[in-house]
């Protein structure tokens, strides 16, 4: 037997961690389709892509498809299949302003479960789509978690007898999260690790808007790797999820692609949680990635790295924003690595300008994989 060489070995023990495993997602929000068609998204740079949002009839849980949503569906499905390389799609449900109300209601039966799972198979099949992801923002209650892992529960079961009796491949399933497995507003409750990890591919925890328009009040981090002062982080979220016992390979980290905007009540008090009068630039106080670039490069902005949160911000006058920017996103990638943990995706692939983050990740992982076919240490 020939044993292999310690740097040897070294290699392919990370060709496992860094070629294989990681889930590098991003979504597209269907409202893009004017400016950013699925034909612009650099596939080089993702292994998932989700199209979102759909949402289902408040009376039947089903899915109601129009003629022009289902061609809209189909050349998503096609463009990107056909991209080289090729991406995984799904289609992600709800959303954020979609609200939690209906996934309430059909969580709560069987009979609204099953006419929800069974249009989503369906909804998948007819269009080309390899996988569905369930963006329920956020249970409310505990028994709504619970509900929501016997939808998991039921879920996985039809998904498995379909492709079994059809002879097609399992649809993938994942979901949308909050960033951490225990939501502490007004009466605590806490997602069904479980059944988590039984049921779903993976999970998105959305690792973003720690700090928003909801509190005008003072400047605040959007997306802060470390939080100093207290525990609302990443690294506390990816990490309470790992306590919580969800295995590490279902545990997918957020990356924003946008910006919070805040209106400085003084100009010169302008570091994080400096005092505020309201919202800032942007759409209700939101601007894309490459939109914070575009107004900090116009404007001559105070562009300053905070180290002990791992996050930017820009001032210029009473104008703040915070952001993610490429070393903030670098140090997250590799913590993330750190952790042995599923990937990361973005919300929004349309955020980005010309990929200067989206990709970060696939770049060094890239190049790390094509050093191993070099060296006959990694199939093609």
């Amino acid at each position: 037997m020939r044993f292999l060489k310690a740097p040897t070995l070294f290699l392919v023990i990370l060709s496992l961690t860094l070629c294989s495993a990681t889930n590098k997602g991003g979504y597209w929000p269907s409202w893009a389709q004017d400016y950013f068609p699925p034909a612009n998204i650099e596939t080089t740079f993702f292994t998932h892509v989700y199209y979102a949002f759909l949402s289902p009839n408040q009376d039947t849980f089903q899915f109601e498809i129009d003629d022009t949503t289902a061609s809209a569906l189909n050349s998503f499905t096609t463009t990107l299949h056909q991209k080289n390389p090729p991406v995984k799609t799904l289609f992600s449900i709800g959303g954020g302003s979609f609200g939690t109300q209906i996934f309430s209601y059909m969580a709560s039966s069987p009979d609204s479960r099953g006419s929800f799972i069974n249009s989503t198979i369906q909804v998948a099949r007819e269009f080309g789509f390899d996988g569905v992801d369930l963006d329920w923002e956020y249970p409310q209650t505990q028994t709504e978690m619970d509900n929501f892992g016997l939808l998991l529960d039921e879920w996985r079961v039809a998904v498995n007898e379909e492709a079994q009796s059809t002879g097609n491949s399992k649809l993938l399933l994942s979901a949308a999260t909050y960033y951490k497995p225990v939501i502490p507003w007004d009466v605590v409750h806490t997602y069904p690790v479980e059944s988590i990890n039984n049921n779903l591919d993976w999970i998105n925890a959305m690792c973003y808007d720690y700090h928003g328009s909801w509190d005008v009040t003072a400047t605040g981090y959007l997306a802060a790797l470390y939080d100093p002062n207290g525990d609302v982080s990443t690294s506390d979220g990816l990490q309470s999820w790992i306590n919580a016992g969800i295995q590490r390979e279902k545990l997918v980290m957020g990356l924003p692609l946008y910006g919070r905007t805040w209106t400085l009540q003084d100009p010169t008090v302008d570091g994080i949680g400096a005092p505020a009068v309201g919202l800032g630039p942007g759409n209700d106080g939101a601007m894309l990635y490459s939109e914070v670039l575009e107004f900090n490069a116009q404007n001559n902005a105070k562009v300053v790295f905070d180290e002990p949160t791992v996050s930017y911000y820009s001032v210029v006058g009473t104008s703040w924003i915070g952001y993610d920017d490429v070393e903030s996103v670098k140090l997250k990638i590799e913590f993330a690595q750190s952790l042995s943990i599923g990937g990361y995706f973005f919300w929004t692939v349309v955020g980005d300008q010309e990929w200067r983050i989206s990709q970060l990740g696939t770049h060094s992982i890239l190049s790390f994989c094509t050093l191993l076919r070099r060296h006959g240490l990694m199939k093609t």
